[in-house]
């Protein structure tokens, strides 16, 4: 069985509310997971994470948030098969996995033009 299974990207969002609404009343999606400021919605196997954005405070490339997230069957898997490669990394280029509190398991790896990938599974899943 493959181990990826797909990209799901964050988009970044003035108003989470407002955005939620969007895709849920507009758009048909469910809303599968909320805290402040964080929202997951999905339809049919496609999923957006929405980030409520604080003014200024978004996610331009290079400034190491989150911009690409990219779900995996088993996060630790990967991170063994990446192992070698991701040791030759710059020390703080990789981090995990790890459990987050938001109940992902994630692998987080720099890319060089500073954006920050993200590989994740769901805990228990």
């Amino acid at each position: 069985m493959p181990n990826f299974v797909q990209i799901t990207p964050f988009m970044h969002v003035p108003d989470l509310d407002a955005a939620l609404a969007f895709f849920v009343d507009l758009l048909g999606f469910a809303v599968l997971f909320r805290q402040p400021g964080y929202a997951y919605a999905e339809r049919e196997g496609c999923g957006i994470r929405l980030m409520q954005n604080y003014g200024d405070d978004g996610a331009p490339p290079g400034n190491r948030r989150f911009a690409y997230y990219i779900d995996v069957r088993d996060v630790d898997a990967l991170y063994r098969e990446l192992r070698p490669k991701l040791d030759l990394l710059s020390p703080g280029d990789v981090f995990g996995p790890v459990d987050q509190p938001y109940g992902q398991r994630e692998l987080l790896v720099l890319a060089p033009d500073g954006n920050l990938l993200a590989f994740g599974q769901a805990i228990g899943g």
